[in-house]
């Protein structure tokens, strides 16, 4: 048996149940076999079960009072996966499916996401099964709170600098800043995605989406195609889904679709965002309500958002939304690109159909990096006492995410497996990872 395969079967063996790390942990190291297992450094000094495995986990409880003085308590988890380029570095995620299995398939994704970013971070993720929806603004203050007291000691700007995710947004981050600050009576950049008033990056709320468009165009560009008159569907409906929205309209795509987890709308003459910002931004209300604006326009309750012909599909969900039918769907109608603009949302049958049929793909560790880019901008603006225009912002993150697809496409031709972007992302956040791991010695 290959060293890849049997640190893939070890791996699952010991993590019986943890379904979404197994999926990533096959997805990254699978690809990996025509390198490692010709390169007996790396299994000399076991180099994969050593990034299989977490530097460390932290779970602790996390007691907070609700509105009504009953105490209420929650689990929460911070996955410090590895510090071997730099700092742990990954969002938390605040929903009541936040488990370890789903953290460690997010930093494991990370470590290699932000290798590719070329920025000095390593790899983490966190979070908690605490639902700030139909929370007051004093209940989601005081477990925040509850949260930091505990977590703070694990932190900090050269140790892990968290960020937000789902479920964390401006509010959260503002509630977990203020009582860091005032525990450790340091005014630092320890978190990222804080508002502009105390320390915040301008293009970070616009970051994932547009670096998304930013590397899909150069995706396109390499195979001498573009976006201009391209027709476009999205999922999602959240930040990362509207921002990925303006910015392909203004390569000069039309976008037909965005859904939210009721179903999806259809709009043929192409989406009307000032509504779409209006529902979801201001009103926060269900996607179906984007017919009062455009009765022209179709909704659907359900899945089925991959049905609609399209030349590019960007899923912005959800893991694991677009299935193998769903890719043979967009293979019949004419889709010529997908790239991921969330954590893994092609399923692995529906990425090898997408491969099979020749159909550009890139993978959300590639794809998605802009958020988190930005996110290494603001520590470095931290760090300088600095505050850069959006315009310097927006100009960096555009040669990050032209650098992720260089060196993506680039390992893929040096291992003859030109096209495959999945491969060439894993090969090329790998090797840096694995070359500080052995220069560091075992630890």
């Amino acid at each position: 048996m290959s060293y890849t395969k049997s640190v893939i079967e070890s791996v699952i063996a010991k993590t019986p149940g943890e379904k979404e790390f197994h999926q990533a942990l096959d997805e990254v190291f699978s690809s990996l076999a025509t390198i490692v297992d010709n390169e007996p450094a790396y299994k000399d000094a076991s180099i994969l079960e050593r990034m299989a495995i977490p530097e460390r986990i932290i779970t602790f409880r996390v007691p907070w009072l609700d509105d009504n003085n009953r105490v209420q308590v929650n689990t929460a988890y911070r996955v410090q996966f590895s510090s071997s380029i730099g700092p742990y570095k990954g969002g938390m995620r605040f929903h009541p499916s936040v488990n370890a299995s789903i953290l460690k398939f997010l930093g494991f994704e990370q470590i290699f996401k932000n290798a590719l970013s070329g920025l000095p971070i390593g790899g983490g993720k966190g979070g908690a099964d605490f639902d700030p929806k139909g929370k007051s603004d004093a209940e989601v203050m005081r477990f925040c709170q509850s949260l930091m007291t505990e977590l703070h000691k694990y932190l900090g700007p050269d140790e892990d600098v968290p960020a937000g995710d789902i479920g964390v947004g401006a509010r959260e981050i503002g509630y977990m800043y203020g009582q860091y600050k005032r525990i450790v009576g340091r005014y630092e950049g320890f978190i990222t995605g804080k508002g502009i008033a105390y320390g915040g990056s301008l293009g970070r709320t616009e970051a994932t989406g547009f670096g998304l468009l930013y590397l899909t165009r150069d995706m396109l560009a390499n195979a001498n195609n573009g976006f201009d008159g391209k027709t476009v569907s999205i999922s999602g409906s959240g930040n990362v889904a509207i921002h990925a929205a303006i910015k392909a309209m203004e390569f000069g795509a039309k976008v037909v679709t965005m859904s939210d987890s009721g179903g999806f709308i259809h709009d043929p003459d192409g989406i009307d965002l000032a509504a779409i910002r209006e529902i979801k931004e201001v009103r926060r209300e269900r996607i179906n309500e984007y017919l009062r604006y455009r009765p022209s326009a179709k909704y659907t309750a359900g899945t089925g958002v991959w049905n609609i012909p399209c030349d590019i599909a960007l899923p912005c969900a959800t893991q694991n939304e677009l299935h193998e039918a769903d890719a043979l769907t967009l293979a019949a109608n004419g889709c010529i690109a997908v790239a991921e603009g969330a954590n893994m949302p092609c399923t692995k049958a529906a990425v090898h159909v997408f491969q099979e049929k020749g159909i550009m793909f890139a993978p959300g560790k590639a794809a998605n990096a802009g958020g988190v880019s930005v996110s290494a901008l603001e520590m470095s603006q931290n760090s300088a006492r600095l505050a850069w225009t959006f315009d310097e912002v927006d100009s960096k993150l555009q040669g990050i995410m032209s650098g992720i697809f260089t060196q993506m496409n680039e390992a893929a031709k040096e291992y003859n497996m030109a096209g495959n972007f999945v491969a060439g992302a894993n090969i090329a956040g790998f090797k840096k990872v694995a070359t500080a791991m052995l220069a560091q010695g075992v630890v």
